[in-house]
């Protein structure tokens, strides 16, 4: 481990200690605000700590084991040996983890999210790609535990939908889902091709963190249009006889959200106003990040040009091109995305760490 880096986990620790012992004085222990406030503190470099007591640990019994190498009785010497690379393994794996830990934490990572899926290119297969996008998500969602509600559909003719947007709610969703934003490329050959020909057809994944409740968004009313329509259920089927959804646009961004799944236009205002405050809040927060060649690397603009993932139904394959990885198209369909969501984490630790400067 490079010195620097050593020398930072050593000033972590001693912080560690020092609100350790800050914790257990009088007038810490009656000030609430102040206990939760140190309390917080040290649970946010607690596990940092740990593994450093544990790399040092493994340090000393390295050093250990090296001086009986001078032993005479050769079992001993033979158990020191082994020792020493066992120790020196769990120590490379180990410093991999401080480096990890010590990276900045993401603050959306915790956060539910509003995932919105458009048809793109390709007319009807690409409206039925959109759907079967969405089923895919509810699948994996449903795998995590997690709860899918929809905020607006606009059901396609042909199956699927021109648009789908949903929340899903549940454990650190944002963190799993965050890498899904971007151009979708489907390669199949459609229930209406007679000929068997493959066609190629795209939707795009917008994948947007919700904001806390203390997170304000200054929206003004005067540069908003607000329109209101007809609810329509599957396949265009009209689900009440009022206009109680409701369709907002800002003017300035030209940003548009939309409701129609609340039970009146007042929740359906309510809705897509706080769709379009999350929208305008991650426009900010990209502009910020844009600075981060990990973030810009793997995550997806949207753009018609930017196709980050191809699933390839005569090869049953599917593969995201940022990262060059490959797996079975099935178990995607399945809703199993854990080893794609893996690899592209892996990849953005793999980035963060050369950012940093912790290699």
């Amino acid at each position: 481990m490079e010195k620097a880096l050593e020398d930072s986990l050593w000033e972590i620790k001693k912080k560690y200690q020092e609100i350790l012992e800050d914790l257990k004085k009088d007038e810490v222990l009656s000030n609430i605000k102040q206990y939760t406030k140190l309390t917080k503190e040290a649970n946010s470099i607690k596990d940092i700590v740990v593994a450093f007591d544990q790399y040092l640990n493994l340090k000393q019994n390295i050093t250990d084991s090296k001086l009986l190498l001078n032993e005479k009785d050769e079992e001993i010497v033979s158990m020191a040996k082994a020792e020493i690379i066992n120790s020196e393994k769990a120590l490379e794996t180990l410093e991999h983890e401080l480096k990890l830990l010590l990276l900045p934490k993401d603050e959306n990572d915790d956060k539910d999210v509003i995932i919105e899926i458009r048809g793109a290119a390709g007319g009807d297969e690409a409206n039925i790609f959109a759907g079967d996008l969405y089923k895919i998500y509810c699948k994996y969602s449903e795998s995590n535990n997690w709860k899918v509600k929809i905020i607006d559909s606009s059901p396609a003719n042909s199956g699927g939908f021109s648009l789908i947007t949903f929340s899903i709610h549940g454990e650190n969703v944002y963190s799993k889902l965050k890498f899904e934003s971007g151009v979708h490329r489907v390669q199949r050959v459609p229930t209406t091709e007679t000929q068997g020909r493959i066609h190629t057809s795209t939707a795009t994944v917008t994948v947007l963190p919700e904001i806390d409740d203390n997170i304000e968004v200054e929206v003004k009313d005067t540069d908003l249009k607000i329109d209101t329509f007809r609810s329509s259920g599957a396949g265009g089927q009209s689900v009440n006889t009022t206009d109680s959804a409701v369709r907002i646009t800002h003017i300035p961004t030209g940003i548009v959200s939309s409701s129609q799944e609340g039970r009146s236009q007042i929740a359906n205002r309510e809705l897509a106003l706080k769709l379009l405050k999350i929208k305008l809040y991650d426009l900010e927060m990209k502009k910020i990040k844009e600075q981060e060649s990990s973030f810009r690397k793997l995550a997806g603009s949207g753009a018609r040009s930017e196709k980050i993932r191809t699933y390839n139904y005569p090869q049953d394959r599917v593969t995201d091109h940022r990262i060059s990885y490959s797996c079975s198209l099935k178990s995607v369909v399945d809703g199993k995305l854990n080893n794609i969501i893996e690899a592209l984490l892996a990849e953005e630790q793999t980035e963060k760490i050369k950012e940093a400067g912790l290699v």
